[in-house]
């Protein structure tokens, strides 16, 4: 089990080799990545993370952490990175990884949902003609509370 918070970019081949690397018990591995996403058809060039370091990393550890205690996992990954992304760059990256497909899908949307509600994450989206704070989204939170 292992997170990261970080400014530089990941290799997924890198990581999930290093994920399951010597464990014979593995039977599904699920990944998702997370790319910034133009939405406005050109307008956006770039999207702005911030984050409270040592407070970020804590609490990406607790949600990893109540995975671990819902699904029997034999591994996982979250990587979630920092700074002014420019669009189509790689922002986050959750691997799942247990001796059957059901716990290793379930516990990657799982930690989706987490992320995309709990993260302290600040995002700043940058556009041709301005800039502007990315609110919450009620289906977020309506994704997250499936999990209650």
């Amino acid at each position: 089990m292992s997170v990261s918070v970080q400014s530089e970019d990941f290799d997924l081949g890198a990581e999930v080799t290093a994920l399951t690397d010597g464990n014979g018990n593995i039977g599904a591995v699920v990944t998702f990545v997370g790319l910034v996403r133009d939405k406005t058809g050109g307008a956006l060039l770039s999207m702005e993370l911030e984050h409270y370091p040592g407070m970020t990393e804590q609490a990406l550890a607790e949600i990893e952490g109540a995975a671990t205690k819902r699904w029997s996992l034999s591994a996982s990954r979250i990587i979630h990175r920092y700074g002014n992304l420019k669009t189509g760059a790689q922002i986050m990256m959750v691997a799942t990884a247990s001796p059957h497909r059901k716990d290793a899908f379930e516990a990657a949307e799982f930690l989706m949902d987490y992320l995309k509600t709990d993260a302290p994450f600040w995002k700043k989206e940058h556009f041709k003609d301005g800039a502007k704070w990315v609110d919450s989204k009620a289906a977020d939170d309506a994704a997250k509370d499936r999990w209650s």
